[in-house]
């Protein structure tokens, strides 16, 4: 079993991961649009959305994900948080980003 700091160090490299993964899997014209920091953020928004996603419907046993969802809710928890006034569209990308990312890992 891992200890508390042993998870922290998993989950970090985790997000250092995927944040690597959405940068490669990002359009060209959308790479130099987000900060790495930016990334860190949206992946961290877009867990939130699917801890609230699940504990709405905890107990069924498919969830289905709208991307375009997830993307305006970043965008509007981002614009919230003064992080900055990104596009729905643009992160629909990170959002694309990051769940291809939990797929190649099954």
């Amino acid at each position: 079993m891992a200890t508390f700091e042993e998870d922290l160090i998993l989950d970090a490299e985790d997000d250092r991961l995927t944040v690597e993964y959405i940068q490669s899997y990002l359009p060209q014209d959308l790479k130099d649009k987000f900060t790495e920091e930016e990334l860190y953020y949206f992946i961290d928004v877009i867990g939130e959305y699917y801890v609230d996603l699940l504990e709405k419907h905890s107990g069924e046993e498919d969830i289905d994900i709208d991307v375009e969802e997830v993307a305006e809710f970043v965008a509007r928890q981002a614009k919230k948080d003064k992080i900055g006034d990104f596009s729905p569209e643009d992160l629909r990308w990170v959002v694309d980003g990051e769940l291809e990312y939990g797929e190649s890992l099954v």
